[in-house]
């Protein structure tokens, strides 16, 4: 039987199976083999994501009691209306604030609790039912975190300190992050080089001109991969970061230069053919990410590119693992994992438009992306 066949037939019997038909040995027998098929199939890297990341889908169940979100769908599904709701009625029904509502019920539906039946659309589940209080939030008035200096790290550290910051003052904790921001190279499958036309949008006169600029690119590999996967691309390749991050990275390719620099200052290489960010601006509130693209827009020469190599949240049917790190992001730095409409906005605040999206080819979820921009010509 081939994937597609087996897939099928596992759909098919969630459709026509439902608990209740099965008694509880097979019950039990159905579910070990879920697990051996996931134990079978999930990658290394994968696993340890799920497990890293599953305090959070504890944390979203109780952000939706303490939020009185179990009760206001519970209150909705029993009008029988059709029982579905959108994150703006849960918002009304709540006094809550509609983005942090969103990411909330956006996982809750990747953990199964609730069931989005269309884009934005969801309705309960029996799961749900058996939900009728992080401080922060309470304190906060439910309101989406959006202050990078007064978010959840700060409130649950008691500190003033910036998540980087903090990490500047522990190395290993420092360490460990740079270590882990390499390994999740690995995880996101295709390099952007490898379905991006490089040596047609990748061009510059002299050998000496700025070709491609990592912008925060920390300690990992992608302009050494450059480098080896086309060895004769004339132009310098730039990479920066902070002190504490690059001081690492000195030795990592004589052809790249490794230059000190924090992206919320003036941009020091000017006229670059591109300016690469990978995984940077999920780090970062809406106000730091203007402000970041703003600063790369104004060391920008008019045919310069913006390259932003990031995983993309799909709009709608969010799996569990982006919408687990979506709230990772929230916690440690009140910022977001963000979908393709929501960095054609943040892009056009900036001063940019969107040229195109780039993915690999047969790419079934929007996770590798590599966002294609160019300062936008005022009309």
């Amino acid at each position: 039987m081939g994937v597609n066949e087996l897939v099928q037939t596992v759909r098919s019997t969630i459709a026509t199976v439902r608990a209740g038909d099965v008694d509880e040995h097979e019950r039990k027998v159905l579910l070990q083999a879920c697990d051996d098929l996931r134990s079978t199939y999930e990658t290394p890297l994968e696993t340890s994501f799920r497990v890293l990341f599953s305090s959070h889908q504890a944390m979203a169940l109780r952000l939706g009691v303490d939020m009185k979100l179990f009760d206001a769908i519970a209150k909705r599904s029993s009008r029988g209306d059709g029982s579905h709701f959108n994150v703006q009625q849960l918002a009304d029904d709540t006094g809550a604030d509609p983005a942090l509502v969103a990411r909330i019920i956006r996982l809750l539906a990747a953990m199964g609790v609730l069931k989005e039946v269309d884009a934005g659309l969801f309705s309960s589940t029996p799961l749900a039912t058996a939900y009728v209080l992080p401080d922060y939030f309470k304190e906060k008035g439910w309101k989406n975190p959006a202050d990078i200096d007064d978010g959840p790290f700060q409130f649950a550290m008691n500190t003033k300190s910036r998540y980087f910051d903090f990490l500047s003052t522990a190395p290993y904790y420092q360490e460990a992050f740079n270590k882990t921001m390499t390994l999740s190279v690995r995880w996101r499958g295709q390099s952007w080089f490898e379905f991006f036309p490089v040596e047609q949008k990748l061009r510059v006169q002299r050998p000496s001109d700025a070709l491609l600029v990592d912008v925060g690119g920390g300690q990992d590999r992608d302009l050494v991969l450059l480098k080896e996967r086309f060895p004769t691309l004339p132009g310098r390749l730039v990479l920066q970061d902070l002190p504490n991050v690059v001081k690492g990275a000195r030795d990592l390719h004589p052809g790249i230069d490794v230059q000190e620099h924090d992206f919320l200052r003036d941009q020091p290489v000017k006229g670059a053919r591109a300016y690469y960010l990978r995984a940077v601006l999920h780090d970062w509130p809406e106000k730091q990410v203007v402000q970041i693209l703003a600063k790369i827009r104004e060391a920008m020469a008019q045919d310069s590119l913006l390259l932003i190599d990031e995983n993309l949240m799909p709009e709608s049917n969010v799996p569990l693992l982006p919408a687990m790190v979506d709230l990772s992001m929230m916690v440690s730095f009140a910022a977001a994992e963000r979908t393709k409409t929501q960095f054609e906005s943040l892009l056009n605040e900036a001063g940019f438009e969107l040229v195109k999206a780039w993915m690999p080819p047969g790419a079934v979820t929007e996770q590798t992306t590599l966002l294609e921009a160019r300062v936008r010509l005022e009309a």
